[in-house]
This record gives structure tokens, C-alpha cells and sequence, in this order.
């Protein structure tokens, strides 16, 4: 039988849930200690290291829920002495993007590690030789490999917002400089691609030369636009006033990136509404 302490109703309540969803088999007994708050009584009714794994794997799934926010918190606060209530929210948003997100850029932040793998483990290293557990000593006094993993991850975090910001910054600086811009072009159409295509109001494609051209009269250099750059510059050297934008991949990064900086004067439309087929059929 394994005894198990817990403080806080809600996480005992939330643990027995997990019990048993991962197993069905696990006998519970719950009452109060009047010193020690919830105590749960577990009948060991499976082999001893399937037991193990899904009192651990419960543990985890209740940290995750409770008390992983809180630690995140403090570690901006108290290790990077981040105090505004915005920038503390968007950090802990992107932390919690690279401990718990499958999309491959998270999965490439945390190198494809999983964070769970090393609480389960903790836990795991905290019950399996002993009958009684107190869920919050474990958590206060023995996650510390844990919380040393979790501020080099807040680090990341904080990393990326920087580079959000800087990215922002960068957005507004473009908007402005187009404001201020007489439009030199009435409508643009561009075809996605892994460099932009770009064709004049009559379907004529512009030429690499002219696009060239376009860029070297601008002064883009000021707002830190390269003049060998070929998707953004040019857009920003024409300041067109309606861009068109065709593909199948609306959320492609300089896509995004042209998006945000014209806003309401960009329209995308899939790659067959294309409206210059003689250039498709001769690609």
C-alpha cells in the first residue's frame, strides 16, 4: 500500500481523475488528516513498476495543471527580473510553446526533448522505495534538476521574445516609411514561391533588372532592408497601392511578414486564381 499526502484539494481531486484514466485497477481510499490535509490509501493492485509509472505519470499531469504556472512566474520574476504584466504573459506563453509544443520549431527549441519524461522520472525516483508520499514536499525540495531545466527553457523563452519584439519594431518602421510614401504602383500580383514572382497590372513579370532598379533608388538601407534582398525590398521600394499575393501556404513567413506590413492592402487568393495562366504554362 502507498500513502500519499496532499495539501490542496483540487490536485488531490485532479489526481484520483488521472489515476483512473490511465488505470482502472487502482484501488483509492481518501480521507482527511488533520495535520497533513488529504490523505489517499493505494491499493497496489498492479505489477510494482506499472503501478509506479501511473502514480508518477498522475503526479505529473497534477504539477503540469497547478503548479507549473506559478514556478514559471517566478522564475521571470525572481531569476530574469521581469515585472511587466504583458511581457511576463507573452514569456509565459512561449515557454509553455517550447515545453508542451509538437510543431517542429518548438521540438527544435527543447532539441526534440521532453520535459514530462524528466518529472515522471523525479517522481518516479521519489516513490518507488518508500510507503508514504507528501506530494508537496517532492515539489518544494526535490524538483530542483527540473527547475534548473525550466529557467534554461524560460531563457529561450525570453530569447524569442526579444526577437519578437525586435521583429515588431522592424514592422513599424517599414509601416511608417511606407506611409509616408507616394504609391508608385497601382496593383501588384505576386506568386508564391520559395523567392516571390512579382507581375505588373498587365501581367508582365518584372524583370530581376528592374526589380533591382526599384530597390536602388530607395533609401531602404534606413529602415534595414538589404538592396540584394528580393521579397520585401522591392514590395517597399514600389509602395503599391493593392497587392495581390497567390499560393496555398497563407501562413508562409514572408508572406506573414507582407502581410503585416501592408495589412488591408493585401489580398491572397489560392495559387488557381492566378490571373496570368500564359505565365503558369510556360514555366
Amino acid at each position: 500500500m502507498l500513502e500519499i499526502y496532499f495539501e490542496s484539494d483540487q490536485e488531490v481531486i485532479g489526481f484520483c481523475e488521472h489515476v483512473f484514466r490511465y488505470n482502472k485497477q487502482v484501488e483509492l481510499h481518501w480521507k482527511t488528516h488533520k495535520d497533513w490535509g488529504n490523505q489517499l490509501q493505494l491499493e497496489e493492485k498492479l505489477p510494482k513498476n506499472e503501478f509506479i509509472e501511473v502514480v508518477a505519470k498522475s503526479m505529473v499531469d497534477v504539477f503540469i495543471a497547478h503548479r507549473l504556472g506559478s514556478m514559471i512566474k517566478h522564475i521571470i520574476k525572481d531569476f530574469y527580473y521581469f515585472t511587466n504584466t504583458d511581457e511576463l504573459e507573452r514569456i509565459m506563453d512561449l515557454t509553455y510553446w517550447i515545453l508542451t509544443g509538437d510543431d517542429s520549431d518548438s521540438l527544435f527549441v527543447r532539441k526534440d526533448k521532453d520535459p514530462k519524461l524528466l518529472l515522471q522520472s523525479l517522481f518516479i525516483a521519489n516513490i518507488k522505495n518508500i510507503t508514504t508520499v507528501h506530494y508537496d514536499s517532492i515539489v518544494k525540495f526535490r524538483l530542483k534538476v527540473f527547475r534548473d531545466q525550466l529557467i534554461h527553457y524560460v531563457g529561450l523563452a525570453i530569447d524569442e521574445f526579444k526577437r519578437e519584439e525586435d521583429h515588431q519594431t522592424f514592422i513599424n518602421m517599414l509601416r511608417e516609411y511606407i506611409a509616408k510614401k507616394e504609391p508608385g504602383f497601382n496593383m501588384i500580383h505576386i506568386l508564391q514561391d520559395s523567392t516571390f514572382t512579382f507581375f505588373k497590372q498587365s501581367g508582365k513579370q518584372f524583370t530581376k533588372m528592374e526589380l533591382r532598379k526599384l530597390v536602388q533608388k530607395e533609401p531602404l538601407y534606413s529602415v534595414g532592408l538589404d538592396e540584394s534582398e528580393f521579397n520585401l525590398a522591392p514590395l517597399v521600394a514600389m509602395a503599391p497601392r493593392k497587392i495581390k499575393i497567390y499560393g496555398d501556404h497563407p501562413a508562409e513567413p514572408k508572406t506573414l511578414t507582407v502581410i503585416n506590413i501592408f495589412q488591408e492592402k493585401v489580398d491572397f487568393e489560392p495559387y488557381n486564381h492566378f490571373p496570368f495562366p500564359t505565365y503558369l504554362n510556360n514555366r
